[in-house]
C-alpha cells in the first residue's frame, strides 16, 4: 500500500495504472506513426499532449472503479464496471482527442482508431482484473500474533484479487493468546530481529492487542525499524487495507497522537468552494430529473413532494435536510422513528425507484448551498438514533467534527444499513474519512458515487 494525498492505494493498482497509461501512450504514438500524413504532427507538441491524453483516460477509469478488484463470483459487478468505463470513456476520449492541438491536421480515421484501441485496452483490463492480482515487488510480511486478529490480518492480506504480499509466517507474541491460525505457519520461537534478517522481512504487522507485561518485544521492534523494516499496528493496518478505522482496535491515544484529523482554515475554505461549485453544476444537470420526480410523486401519492427531517450535523447541531418524499404520508403516524429497511412497506412505488437511484437525495444540494451540509462527508442521522448510537458505539460523535455529506466514503464502500451493527460498520469508514479527508478523496468519492448509482452496487 502507498499513501497518496492521505489516501491509501494498493501498490499493484498503481502498477496497473502506470502500465496502462504507458501502454496507451505507446498505442497512440504507434497509431499516429502509421496513419498520420508525413509531417503531422509536430512531435514536440504531440508527445506531451498524447501523454496527457493517456494519463487523463487512465485517471478517468480509475475513478470509475475499473482498477478496483472484484471477487471472481461477482461477474455482474465486473461487467457493470467495464460497461460503465466504456460508456463514459468513449465519448470523452473522442471529444478530448479532437481538442488536441494537432488533431485538425490528422485524418478522422486516426481519431476513431485511437478510441477503438482504448476500448480494447479497457476490455482487456476488465478481464485481467477478474483474475488474481499480482505485484512486481511483493513485500515479505511477518505477522506477530496467532489469535483472531492475526487470522483476520492474514485473510485480508491473502483474500482473492488483492494478494500483493508474501506472508512468511506468524510469530507468537507472548501471553496466553489462543491459536487461531494454521499451526504449520507459526515460526519457531526465537529473536524477532533474527527472524526478520533470516527471512528477509520487509514489514512486521503487530496483531496483538495486549501490550503490557512484556508481551511484545518492544526493543526488538525498535531494532527492526532502525534497520528499515516497516512496523504496522492493527489500527494502521485496517486503515490502510480496508479503508476503515476499526473500532475494536482503536484507542483514544491513537486518535490524539496519530496523524490526520486536520481541520485547518485552508482545507475548510477549499472544501466550501468545491461544495458550492459542485452543487450548482449538479443542480443544473439534475433539474430535469428533479422536475419529473416531483410530478411522479404528486401523481402517485399527492403533495407534499419534499420531506424535511431533522438530522445531526457539524458539532452536533441539528439541521433540517430536504429529500424527495419516498414514503407514504402516514409512514410515521405514531411519531416513533424507525430504521428504514431495504424492503420497507412504507415506501411508495416511485419512492422505491428514486431511493434505488439515489434521486431522493438530490434536494440536499440546497442544504449544501446554504452551508448545512457538504457534498462529501458522513451521512447525517436523526437525533433519536444519534443518541442511541452514541450510547452504544464508542467514538460515534467523532463523525460530527466535519459537515455531513450528500454522499460519503461509507456510502460507496458499504451496502445500505438499517441497524446498530450496520451503523458501527459504517462508522469505521466515516472515521477513515474524517481522519484522511482531502479534496482528492472528495473527488474520488463523487466518482465512486456515480459508479455505485449506475451499477447498482449497494443500492437500497
Amino acid at each position: 500500500m502507498l499513501k497518496v494525498f492521505s489516501h491509501y492505494l494498493p501498490s499493484h493498482t498503481l502498477q496497473q495504472v502506470l502500465f496502462d497509461a504507458l501502454l496507451l501512450f505507446l498505442v497512440v504514438l504507434g497509431t499516429v506513426i502509421v496513419l498520420a500524413p508525413p509531417g503531422v504532427p509536430d512531435w514536440a507538441v504531440f508527445a506531451p499532449s498524447a501523454l496527457i491524453f493517456a494519463l487523463l483516460m487512465v485517471a478517468l477509469n480509475t475513478a470509475m472503479g475499473l482498477y478496483r478488484p472484484v471477487l471472481q463470483r461477482c461477474k455482474r459487478q465486473a461487467f457493470a464496471r467495464v460497461a460503465l468505463s466504456l460508456l463514459v470513456s468513449i465519448p470523452v476520449a473522442y471529444g478530448v482527442f479532437g481538442l488536441l492541438p494537432w488533431a485538425e491536421m490528422a485524418p478522422h480515421s486516426l481519431q476513431w482508431t485511437v478510441v477503438l484501441l482504448l476500448s480494447s485496452l479497457l476490455l482487456m483490463r476488465g478481464l485481467i482484473n477478474q483474475r488474481q492480482a499480482s505485484s512486481l515487488f511483493s513485500p515479505r510480511v511477518l505477522i506477530i500474533g496467532t489469535g483472531a486478529d492475526a487470522a483476520q490480518v492474514y485473510r485480508d492480506l491473502t483474500r482473492p484479487l488483492q494478494r500483493s504480499v508474501e506472508v512468511v509466517g506468524f510469530l507468537r507474541g507472548g501471553g496466553d493468546e489462543k491459536l487461531e491460525v494454521d499451526a504449520r505457519q507459526v515460526l519457531p520461537t526465537q529473536g524477532l530481529l533474527d527472524v526478520v534478517r533470516t527471512l528477509k522481512v520487509n514489514e512486521v504487522i503487530v496483531a496483538v492487542r495486549e501490550r503490557r507485561g512484556g508481551v511484545l518485544p518492544l526493543r526488538e521492534l525498535l531494532d527492526c525499524k532502525l534497520e528499515g523494516v516497516r512496523i504496522v499496528d492493527l489500527s494502521s493496518f485496517f486503515e490502510r487495507v480496508q479503508g476503515q478505522v476499526k473500532l475494536d482496535s482503536l484507542r483514544a491515544s491513537w486518535l490524539i497522537y496519530g496523524d490526520g484529523f486536520r481541520q485547518g482554515l485552508v482545507r475548510t475554505f477549499v472544501k466550501r468552494v468545491f461544495d458550492i461549485c459542485a452543487a450548482l453544476v449538479l443542480l443544473i444537470l439534475a433539474m430535469p430529473i428533479m422536475l419529473v420526480t416531483m410530478l411522479l410523486i404528486v401523481i402517485e401519492d399527492g403533495a407534499p413532494v419534499f420531506y424535511r427531517q431533522e438530522r445531526v450535523g457539524l458539532g452536533g447541531r441539528v439541521v433540517r435536510v430536504i429529500k424527495f418524499r419516498s414514503m407514504r404520508r402516514d409512514a410515521e403516524k405514531d411519531g416513533k422513528p424507525r430504521w428504514a429497511t431495504s424492503n420497507d412497506d412504507r415506501v411508495t412505488r416511485v419512492g422505491r425507484v428514486i431511493r434505488k437511484l439515489r434521486i431522493d437525495e438530490l434536494p440536499q444540494l440546497f442544504n449544501v448551498l446554504v452551508g448545512d451540509m457538504s457534498m462529501v462527508g458522513p451521512r447525517p442521522e436523526r437525533p433519536y438514533f444519534v443518541d442511541q448510537l452514541a450510547r452504544e458505539i464508542p467514538f460515534y460523535n467523532v463523525r460530527h467534527c466535519v459537515k455531513p455529506g450528500v454522499t460519503g466514503w461509507a456510502q460507496v464502500r458499504y451496502q445500505y444499513g438499517a441497524s446498530v451493527d450496520d451503523a458501527m460498520e459504517k462508522l469505521q469508514y466515516d472515521l477513515y474519512y474524517v481522519k484522511n479527508h482531502t479534496l482528492v478523496l472528495d473527488i474520488l468519492v463523487l466518482f465512486e458515487t456515480v459508479r455505485v448509482v449506475l451499477t447498482g452496487e449497494g443500492a437500497h
